[in-house]
């Protein structure tokens, strides 16, 4: 990939099918690199392949499709330019699509009742006087806000208190056909100031189903449980009581039991969120302790299949398994699993109804297809990613295992560029720590082999999709078993002749990023790095990110000396290797000081550095970002690789040394064969930095 290939991606969510299984209707996202937003239409996709997939709305950015029980109605939501998202309904027989709500700071994805005449949904409500609610009030005229919480803020979404998400039900119009007759008014079910999420109905429509955190020490922990309502209101109950972080609740056919992706159990405190990993869960509906249905010590949901399906006898649930997400139909009565999906795919979401199962299912050429799966048969529906495809710069991954010093076996992927070589290297660390590379088309792998230079990257200790115990032994030792891991495969990768193991770069972004200053803070084998949204200090982090009450004493713990140990601030006055530090300036998960810091440690010894900052974006801006601000990283990111590792396809200057403003740059390496001292390992554990 090019750079500005971003603009061919199309990437599929997470599809619905009909109540009689004939059809898929899924929302495919592509960047607009000439608006510099994103657009999103939904795309009606026969399951039987009887037909091509096809457009089905128009829209600017339309969104999670949901049909109706009867079949007559397709929901969904629906951005205009500039608008935010609400709820729109197509009839399927035919017709034009109407718009039924009109929430300030926009809906959530709706869900349908069972009588076809009702959607829940949940929405942001804003403080009055607050974003935009009083015409000629803007942020800087807003009166102050008094903060009374730990946690009061969120990457991507800002402050909480004054705008928490509450659930909403909403009559369709008595007369579909009349569109001059005024929007049906959304009823308020939820109150209070708790976030509520995922919301469902019961089968008989009289109950729904949400999560959220509302018991006494909601501020201090991380549990969050399922609680009950009736549509109107009234009845509030708790129905988990848990001590763990309850999701995506979805009722059986007859109401009596309520399943739920959860992890079981968050500690005595509940805080104990390293490498927990979530699994279905089933809770009788009336309350009462969560069951596990797969063995959470060795199964882990991850975050690329956001729903709970429920199917006769038991759920669909998406698993990691090194590096791919496999499909699993696991029974209610705890037998073993089905696997549905296997290989090396990554399945991003799935929908069953009429005895199909429709998934989007990723993998190192397309960043989603549809595929369904009947029993005994698997169908491939699409070819979203054929255009991409067709440039000829996707390039295939290739599985590989090292072996750790003490032995453990390390498992990753090599992306190399044609021809015989020996081309340069870029060692790049994913973020998390408990999260893992694997079988997807990642735009970042395919731009770099594409400029000409062979990726390595693995999941080293401290990564999901290995196990539970497989992420937690790095917990206290952040810096000891995942550089082990991360340095043994890079040496086995280098005894490919088609790399060149003497220009060799490394880079990472959050907990990569801090890996990635880690090690150039102990060895000068790098010819270059960039270190990108990294957690450097875990002092600051505590008062300054998002998630910094919790994080730093679960991974890292609470010794002022193990502390520093870990910190890559403790160990940076021993980086030589020239750096380039990006960050975004509204990033609250590794706030923007935790880069600028190590820019200015580097950047005052003369160490050859850049800061390349993002304006207006948060964390996830390389994922999710302006599409021309995701362009444009790239960009930088390949003119900083031309400077010191050039290519064919990359051409630099003919001298990689600057010249910083009359400071002469600290000579690269100082130690014995360019090493550096190490300090201790540090520690880390498990909610994402990344």
């Amino acid at each position: 990939m090019r750079p500005t290939d971003l603009a061919l991606l199309r990437i599929p969510g997470v599809p619905a099918v009909s109540p009689d299984g004939r059809m898929a209707v899924v929302a495919v996202t592509r960047p607009d690199l000439e608006a510099d937003e994103y657009r999103s239409q939904l795309w009606a996709v026969p399951t039987d392949a009887s037909a091509a997939a096809r457009p089905l709305t128009s829209g600017h950015v339309d969104s999670t499709p949901a049909f109706s029980p009867d079949g007559r109605w397709l929901a969904y939501l629906s951005a205009e330019p500039g608008g935010r998202p609400q709820v729109w309904l197509l009839p399927t027989a035919g017709g034009a699509p109407r718009r039924l709500t009109d929430h300030h700071l926009g809906a959530g994805a709706p869900v349908w009742a069972p009588d076809s005449r009702r959607l829940a949904y949940v929405a942001r409500v804003p403080e009055h006087g607050r974003y935009g609610t009083v015409d000629g009030v803007g942020p800087g005229a807003e009166p102050p806000r008094l903060i009374t919480t730990l946690k009061y803020r969120l990457d991507d979404v800002g402050f909480l208190g004054d705008k928490p998400s509450q659930v909403f039900v909403l009559d369709l119009p008595a007369d579909f056909e009349d569109d001059t007759a005024p929007l049906p008014e959304p009823a308020q079910v939820t109150t209070g100031t708790p976030d509520c999420v995922d919301v469902t109905w019961r089968p008989d429509g009289g109950e729904l189903a949400f999560v959220s955190a509302r018991h006494p020490r909601a501020d201090v922990d991380l549990v969050r449980d399922v609680y009950a309502i009736r549509p109107d209101g009234s009845g509030l109950r708790r129905v988990t009581e848990s001590r763990g972080d309850c999701a995506l609740p979805a009722y059986e056919r007859t109401g009596r039991t309520l399943y739920v992706t959860a992890v079981p159990d968050l500690g005595p405190e509940g805080l104990d969120f390293v490498a927990r990993q979530a699994v279905p869960c089933r809770v009788d509906a009336a309350g009462g302790p969560l069951e596990s249905l797969l063995d959470p010590a060795q199964h882990h949901r991850g975050d690329e299949t956001p729903a709970t399906v429920v199917v006769d006898g038991g759920v669909l649930v998406g698993v990691q398994r090194e590096g791919a997400v496999e499909l699993l139909r696991v029974p209610a009565d705890g037998g073993a699993p089905e696997v549905l999906v296997d290989g090396s795919f990554t399945v991003r979401g799935f929908a069953a109804a009429g005895g199909v199962v429709v998934a989007v299912v990723a993998h190192d050429r397309s960043a989603g297809e549809l595929i369904a799966i009947t029993p005994g048969r698997r169908r491939l529906l699409t070819a979203f990613g054929r255009r991409l495809g067709e440039t000829g710069r996707v390039h295939r991954m290739r599985e590989r295992t090292a072996t750790a010093p003490d032995g453990y076996p390390v498992h990753g992927w090599v992306t190399i560029p044609p021809g015989p070589g020996p081309h340069p290297v870029l060692l790049t660390v994913h973020g998390g720590p408990f999260a893992q590379y694997g079988w997807t088309l990642f735009d970042e792998t395919q731009a770099y082999v594409s400029a000409g230079y062979a990726v390595v990257q693995c999941n080293p200790r401290g990564s999901s999709g290995y196990g539970a115990e497989h992420g937690r032994v790095i917990r206290g030792a952040w810096g000891g078993h995942d550089v082990d891991d991360v340095l043994a495969f890079l040496d086995t990768a280098l005894t490919d002749p088609r790399l060149d193991a003497g220009r060799v770069g490394v880079m990472g972004g959050s907990y990569g990023g801090y890996l990635t200053a880690l090690i150039i803070g102990r060895t000068g084998r790098f010819s270059a790095a960039v270190v990108e949204r990294a957690f450097t200090d875990p002092v600051s982090f505590v008062g300054t990110a998002d998630v910094g009450s919790y994080l730093p004493d679960q991974y890292l713990g609470t010794d002022p000396e193990r502390l520093a140990a870990q910190s890559v601030m403790t160990n940076a006055p021993a980086i030589t290797t020239p750096t380039l530090v990006i960050h975004s300036e509204e990033d609250w998960r590794t706030p923007l000081e935790q880069g600028t810091r190590l820019y200015v440690e580097l950047k005052r010894r003369g160490v050859p550095s850049e800061l390349l900052l993002f304006p207006g974006e948060g964390h996830e801006m390389s994922r999710s970002g302006r599409p021309r601000h995701r362009v444009a990283r790239l960009e930088h990111v390949l003119r900083w690789w031309a400077r010191w590792l050039p290519t064919t396809e990359n051409p630099g200057c003919a001298t990689a040394e600057p010249v910083y403003d009359g400071v002469e740059p600290v000579p690269h390496g100082d130690g014995v064969d360019g090493e550096q001292p190490s300090g201790e390992p540090l520690t880390v554990r498990a909610t994402r930095v990344n």
